[in-house]
């Protein structure tokens, strides 16, 4: 029997399109609405816009909530201030990784913006152990959320914008507009490796904000959960459930940035140091290949002939018409340069491990 998925608010828009759309998470989602490399590039090189109401939108609030996510969160929370974000994780006490998110400190609460298939376990991890006088309430059933990215997002969202306020934002800043005559909170944070925004907004008012984009002269181009795959895979960018998970520490990730280890003490933090000095037996590494090919998750990844790991994710790049991917492979091999061999589909195509990013750009811009 076939499983029931949700539908975002905008699930009509989608399919008035000609989206073709998939499970994702427990959603009905669109994975593409023609060609998944034309969204890509759109985004590389002009904007495109995502439906990502998928994702959880948990709000913590009351006296003493800062230093119960400090004990909670790997990032350094005390760095940010009213209007500004960061990318932290949220662990087990053996430093699994439970999920990888964004907390924003807005002027009377955080909102921590988490993958859709965790939002249960996000809020049952709160719940535990935030202290009394610290409360979690999950918005997301109230939230939608769109991704504008791409270098022209500006030109795109400048004639629906009240104010100037999200021009002025800097990376991981977040405030408070009016769109298209729909009170959003605008984040300039993206998944995507290029500059943009967040918008989120009421769920019913999404189809409002999602309109007015498409009518305007520099309107973004519609992108779907493919393209956003490729994306981030030329940025390098973790995806839980595929890079991260309970049984891989952020250390192991390569997300060692992300943790406060000198003054953390957060869950999984004795794990992560002790990790951070003695090493670990594997590593993410970045590949790409040497040949033609298509490497895909699960496939072996084999050194000296024999095999060392297995791709966690892969694809062909649109940007660099080469065969991409990442894998975790033993910590010597995870470094740029190495050579690897990936086996796709029984056949053996030469790669080189690399730097991240694969692509030349920055969501800084």
């Amino acid at each position: 029997m076939a499983v029931a998925q949700s539908h975002t608010s905008l699930h009509d828009r989608h399919v008035a399109l000609g989206a073709r759309m998939g499970a994702f998470a427990g959603w009905d989602m669109p994975l593409l609405y023609d060609s998944a490399r034309d969204e890509h590039l759109a985004v590389r090189r002009a904007t495109g816009i995502f439906d990502v109401s998928h994702m959880g939108q948990l709000e913590v609030a009351g006296a003493g909530a800062r230093d119960a996510l400090q004990g909670l969160l790997t990032n350094d929370v005390t760095a940010i201030g009213p209007g500004q974000g960061q990318y932290t994780l949220l662990c087990q006490d053996d430093g699994g990784v439970i999920d990888d998110l964004i907390v924003y400190a807005l002027a009377d609460r955080f909102l921590l913006v988490v993958n859709a298939s965790n939002i249960a376990a996000c809020r049952e991890r709160l719940e535990d152990r935030l202290p009394a006088g610290v409360e979690v309430a999950d918005r997301s059933p109230e939230v939608a959320m769109l991704a504008l990215q791409g270098p022209g997002w500006a030109e795109a969202l400048r004639p629906l914008a009240a104010t100037p306020l999200a021009f002025s934002l800097d990376y991981f800043e977040i405030g408070e507009d009016v769109i298209a005559g729909v009170p959003c909170l605008i984040a300039r944070t993206g998944y995507t490796g290029e500059p943009g925004v967040e918008l989120m907004c009421p769920w019913d008012a999404a189809p409002a904000v999602w309109d007015a984009l498409q009518d305007v002269e520099a309107a973004p181009a519609p992108a779907g959960l493919v393209a956003r795959d490729t994306l981030r895979i030329e940025m390098g960018y973790p995806l839980y459930g595929q890079e991260l998970s309970r049984g891989r520490t952020p250390i192991e990730a390569g997300l060692r940035w992300a943790c406060d280890l000198a003054g953390g003490g957060f869950a999984g933090a004795d794990v992560m140091r002790r990790q951070t000095e003695e090493g670990t037996p594997e590593r993410l590494a970045i590949f790409r290949l040497t040949e033609p090919g298509i490497p895909r998750g699960g496939q072996d990844v084999l050194a000296g002939g024999a095999p060392v790991g297995r791709v966690t994710s892969g694809t062909l790049s649109p940007v660099l018409d080469t065969g991409i991917g990442m894998a975790y492979v033993p910590s010597a091999l995870a470094g740029p340069d190495n050579d690897l061999v990936i086996d796709v589909r029984g056949k053996h195509k030469a790669a080189r491990t690399a730097r991240r990013p694969l692509v030349d750009t920055s969501p800084k811009e």
